[in-house]
């Protein structure tokens, strides 16, 4: 069965909507793409539209910007510091954005989104 983004079958109160249609191609959902630490390894997948987006895997590298000389460079991640968004990434040290990692420069925070475009950039924070 397909995994679907479209309105729930039953209200906030528990009743049943009253539903018309079946599920439509651009309702549709796919899973989420949880990226890990490791070999690089990505993928291109085609979007409604004839769009695209670059989905990222693993990756062992990450493009970091310094605010105060404005310089980026790409540097090793050294370790996985923490993941506000979910504590079951925090716990399984999947990337997303907003997550805190040790680089060659310091730490750093995550500023794209990897699964969605298939680069990891990030900006030094001060402590």
């Amino acid at each position: 069965m397909a995994r679907s983004q479209a309105r729930s079958k039953r209200k906030f109160t528990g009743k049943k909507y009253n539903y018309f249609r079946k599920k439509r191609k651009r309702e549709l959902e796919r899973p989420p793409i949880e990226t890990e630490m490791g070999d690089l390894k990505k993928k291109k997948q085609r979007t409604l539209g004839g769009n695209y987006k670059l989905k990222l895997f693993s990756t062992k590298y990450i493009n970091v910007t310094d605010p105060t000389s404005n310089k980026t460079s790409k540097v090793k991640i050294l370790r996985f510091e923490s993941n506000p968004a979910s504590k079951d990434y925090n716990r399984r040290h999947i990337l997303t954005k907003g997550t805190i990692v040790e680089t060659e420069l310091g730490k750093a925070k995550i500023t794209s989104r990897p699964g969605q475009h298939g680069v990891l950039n990030a900006v030094v924070i001060k402590e």
